[in-house]
Order: structure tokens, then C-alpha cells, then sequence
């Protein structure tokens, strides 16, 4: 049996991360807190003066970038500065047209202090946006065959999966090669999962747990982030190299894939557990 081993929500675009035990799955990806008190995967994300989003791919020193839940805000801390305090609750202010991938939103610009201290750390200017829960934005229905699946500012769909056997498989192959063995924060799922075979997610029709259906939908094509190490902000060897050989999915053009994008089918509002029992359905 399969066990959901880790559960990590991203608060902020291409940030750091927040190791969970418990998180309420939504149909747009996971949500910590309760109440007004509670915030999204990639609810906010940077964007450059002219509203495209920034990532680590241009600044990798972004993995430096650590949120954390307290109380009513959310809080950023990098080094060399003072935390960066943002308040939970909306409130009427200006809005801002971002761009990201194809997508173009409306979004709630979070101020002239937010930009100040995202500036002063990435050495660049920049804002912080919002996510706006007016806004719909979908998943390509190419993928989803058809399902209306929204997400916030993620890359594209709201829950990457990936399997722990996996990463044991490529880190075998980087240490034959003399190389480090590298951490899963390299790779940045939400979910992962333990008890499944190397790369069985991409031969997943559905992950189930009660109440809770997750559908595969897309394997996740790699661009160079997995070479920024996520404790230091610098960039090291591209684990992507080792992968090519075996990991170059002819359904997306030659793309280097690591974990598997998928949306919510049902199990809306309900609540995952590191610990968890996870039944991996294969789809054939």
C-alpha cells in the first residue's frame, strides 16, 4: 500500500515552502489554516515591472524566501532583512494586470512595502501580487480531457505529485556518477509518496484516499530549478543531464519529466495526512 509521506504548500511563486502534517485539499490545490486564518499554495507570486511573473529560473536566490503562518499574516523572511509582514484579511487597494505563461490576470498588487523589501533582496525591481478568488483560471482542457480545473498561480495545475522511489532512483544513478544525492525540495511537489515504484506515478490513472480522488493528468517537463539548491540559493550541477537519457517524454516534444501533474476529481474540502494510506490505481 502506497502512504502519503510528505505534504508540502508553496505559498509564494517559486519561494521556499511549508512542510505540513495535515492540509485541506481544495479543488484548486492545498490550503493551510482555518477561518479567515488560511492560505493557499502559490496564492501570491513576483512579478517584474511589467506584471510578468519571476521565478528561481532568473533569481534563484528567491529559495531563500521563507514563508511561514503566524497568526493573521503570512510572513516572509529572507536574510539581511527584517521579516516582511502581510495581513490575511483583503482589503480594498490597487490591482494589477501580471502575466504568466499564457495566462493574463487581475490580481491585488500588495503594496509599495512588499515591492520595496522584494527589491531590496532580489536586487531588481519588483512587486507582490495577490491572487484574486474572482479570477478563474483553468488548466489547459488538452490535459484534463475536458474538466474545468482551476488553479492560482501555479505553473499550471493544482497538485504535483511525486514518488519517493523516484528521487532514490535518480540519486542512485547521480552517485554512480560521483555526484551528491539531492533532496526532494529540488523538485517542489506538494504530495509525495511513498510505497510505489520508481516513476510509477506516471503510470497512475488515480490516486484515492476516502472521500479524495486525484487524477494524473500530465507529466511535469523540468526547467533548470532542480539545480538551485534550495537551502542556499545557489545554482549546482543540473540533475537534469542524468535524467535525459530515460526521462524524455515524446508526448511533450523530448521534455525532461519529474512527478505528475493532477487535478482534483473529488475531495474538495477534505483534509490529507502525512501518514496516509494513498491506493495508486494504475491505468492499465
Amino acid at each position: 500500500m502506497a502512504t502519503l509521506c510528505a505534504l508540502t504548500l508553496y505559498p509564494v511563486k517559486s519561494c521556499a515552502g511549508i512542510a505540513l502534517d495535515v492540509a485541506v485539499l481544495t479543488r484548486a490545490g492545498l490550503q493551510s489554516g482555518t477561518g479567515a486564518d488560511l492560505i493557499h499554495d502559490r496564492e501570491w507570486m513576483v512579478v517584474d515591472p511589467a506584471g510578468r511573473f519571476v521565478s528561481q529560473r532568473e533569481h534563484p536566490r528567491m529559495a531563500l524566501i521563507r514563508p511561514a503562518l503566524v497568526g493573521s499574516t503570512l510572513q516572509l523572511t529572507a536574510p539581511g532583512l527584517a521579516p516582511l509582514v502581510l495581513p490575511l484579511a483583503r482589503a480594498a487597494g490597487s490591482r494589477a494586470t501580471v502575466h504568466l505563461w499564457d495566462d493574463d490576470l487581475a490580481a491585488a498588487d500588495c503594496g509599495d512595502g512588499a515591492a520595496a523589501w522584494l527589491s531590496a533582496f532580489l536586487g531588481t525591481p519588483c512587486w507582490l501580487v495577490r491572487f484574486d478568488p474572482a479570477v478563474e483560471r483553468l488548466s489547459s482542457i488538452q490535459w484534463t480531457a475536458g474538466v474545468a480545473a482551476p488553479n492560482r498561480f501555479s505553473d499550471g495545475y493544482p497538485v504535483l505529485v511525486a514518488g519517493s522511489a523516484s528521487l532514490d532512483d535518480l540519486n542512485e544513478k547521480l552517485q554512480a556518477a560521483g555526484r551528491p544525492p539531492l533532496p526532494m525540495n529540488r523538485f517542489r511537489p506538494n504530495v509525495e509518496i511513498d510505497g510505489i515504484g520508481p516513476f510509477e506515478e506516471d503510470y497512475v490513472d488515480t490516486f484515492e484516499l476516502p472521500g479524495i480522488v486525484l487524477k494524473p493528468v500530465k507529466p511535469c517537463p523540468r526547467c533548470p530549478i532542480p539545480s538551485v539548491d534550495q537551502t542556499t540559493g545557489l545554482i549546482g550541477p543540473d540533475p537534469l543531464d542524468v535524467l535525459r537519457p530515460y526521462r524524455a517524454k515524446a508526448e511533450l516534444d523530448g521534455a525532461i519529466c519529474f512527478g505528475i501533474n493532477c487535478i482534483v476529481v473529488d475531495g474538495d474540502g477534505l483534509t490529507l495526512r502525512v501518514g496516509q494510506e494513498i491506493d495508486a490505481n494504475l491505468a492499465f
